[in-house]
């Protein structure tokens, strides 16, 4: 048997499983299959359509209830664009396209201009913003000198003061070059990584940028991804590398037409194999040289199954719950954290609805966890006649987990205070999000100990936690262990 020829497991049919097979595919494996639980594609990528009314008629659009935008550093996905023929939109938008447009707000309901010297003038205002500016320039000259090597996918060696992956960067931007831009690998040493462990916050304060915090927390921390008192610096930034914050601050990103979701949708019906859906994984057992994998179809239905290698996409730490994890797994697995973030979407009454998203940066801080973070208005055209989606934190390192029904509850008297108050929610729900360690165990090489086992047991760990937690990120994971491992 060669290679190609092995039988191959895949666990999970979100963004990081999909992308596995295709990257295996492109490399010439045609016995795999994918085992997904759920009834569809795409885990988190989930685009609901509902019908809406406007301008005296009716249509049926995609929402989104998980991820929403991408910008120019999505490689990974925009080579599941080109695999499924699925392509975004953005960055300039036509008026019947989803778009990214937004303004913040406080939580009394005024709308903020915290960027805009027009607005508000004021001396102080300036000087902030004058002091905001060089901070973000001296960010990104720190980031191309000091911290040269940050901007790859994924944590090899950085506890090690090390950097291995493949590049994120777009050639012409942000110091990138042909030679050291995505899909090329690069591989180095310096000590200054380590600096990346800290918590942001203080990552910042270090390096005497405390004010660009300003801008990484809505696309960080409203998002879902955690407050920076408590995430490693290496997660904000290796996500929101510079490039991508600059695509950010000035709207250049993407949607997509018919939501995320589809882009897996559209990939999985290319694929030689498309994901069996409705059958969850229930067993695995890994004896010597084989891998024994036991599922569970939504009637009850039962079959073993012999595979040559397994791939995990789904959470690490729930795996001891089904296979036989190992005492070094079940250690290393133990220690993945993640965020609870509760969202839903909100209809209004008739012409109530906001008319643009919002951000309420107040309420992205420790002290107001449960509370609503940011509001997403998908469709420009439907002005204020258009459901939105609400989104909140419910935990939050030291400090007691909110209740979900509390924060459903305060996230609805949230809208109501901004001036929006919800006529009915949709798809609410509590979503396992941005799984990672804390600072404390990326100091102490946790990545690097998962590094270690990739292969073992003819098991290969991908999925969110390998890079972070964005449905880029997690793909690009995919391409990394394809294109090492196999």
């Amino acid at each position: 048997m060669t290679k190609t020829e092995e039988k191959i497991c895949i666990i999970g049919g979100g963004p990081a499983g999909i992308a596995m097979a295709m990257y295996l595919e492109k490399k010439g494996y045609t016995n795999y299959v994918v085992y997904e639980k759920l009834d569809r594609v795409g885990g988190k990528c989930h685009s609901p359509r509902i019908k809406v009314k406007h301008d005296g008629k009716e249509e049926e659009l995609s929402f989104e209830t998980g991820a929403i935008m991408g910008a120019i550093t999505y490689h990974a996905v925009s080579e599941l664009e080109e695999f499924g023929g699925y392509y975004h939109k953005g960055p300039d938008f036509k008026d019947d396209e989803p778009s990214m447009r937004r303004q913040f707000r406080k939580i009394n309901g005024e709308i903020d201009y915290p960027f805009d010297l027009k607005v508000h003038f004021s001396f102080k205002k300036l000087f902030s913003l004058l002091k905001l500016k060089k901070q973000m320039k001296k960010l990104n000259m720190l980031m191309q000198t000091k911290y040269v090597g940050y901007d790859c996918y994924g944590h090899i060696g950085v506890a090690k003061g090390e950097y291995f992956g493949l590049s994120k960067g777009v050639a012409g931007m942000c110091g990138a070059t042909e030679e050291n831009a995505f899909p090329n690998y690069i591989k180095g040493n310096n000590p200054h990584l380590k600096d990346l462990a800290l918590p942001f916050s203080e990552f910042c304060k270090m390096n005497g940028v405390e004010e660009v915090q300003r801008i990484w927390i809505a696309p960080f921390t409203s998002f879902g991804y955690g407050y920076f008192d408590e995430i490693p610096a290496a997660l904000v930034m290796k996500y929101l590398d510079v490039t991508t914050a600059l695509e950010f601050v000035n709207s250049k990103l993407w949607t997509w037409q018919e939501g995320t979701q589809q882009i897996y949708e559209h990939a999985n019906k290319k694929l030689l194999h498309p994901a069996v859906l409705q059958t969850e994984v229930v067993k695995v057992e890994r004896p010597e040289g084989k891998v024994l994998v036991t599922t569970r179809t939504k009637t009850g239905e039962e079959k073993t199954e012999t595979f040559d290698k397994l791939i995990i996409t789904t959470p690490l730490d729930h795996f001891a719950k089904y296979a036989d994890a190992t005492s070094e797994e079940k250690e290393l697995f133990s220690k993945i954290i993640h965020e609870r973030y509760i969202n839903y979407i909100a209809t209004f009454d008739e012409g109530k609805s906001p008319v643009i998203s919002g951000y309420l940066v107040e309420n992205m801080i420790p002290e107001r966890l449960g509370h609503a973070m940011v509001y997403y208005h998908r469709w420009g055209h439907l002005k204020n006649n258009c459901p939105v989606g609400v989104y909140a934190l419910a935990n939050h390192t030291g400090s007691p987990d909110k209740d979900y029904d509390e924060v459903q509850k305060t996230m609805d008297q949230d809208m109501a205070q901004v001036g929006f108050p919800i006529k009915e929610k949709l798809y609410p729900q509590e979503v396992y999000y941005c799984p990672h360690v804390s600072s404390k165990d990326y100091a102490d090489g946790w990545y690097d100990k998962l590094e270690a086992l990739q292969g073992t047991k003819n098991t290969f760990y991908a999925g969110e936690i390998i890079s972070f937690g964005d449905m880029e990120d997690t793909c690009a994971a995919s391409k990394d262990i394809v294109t090492r491992f196999f």
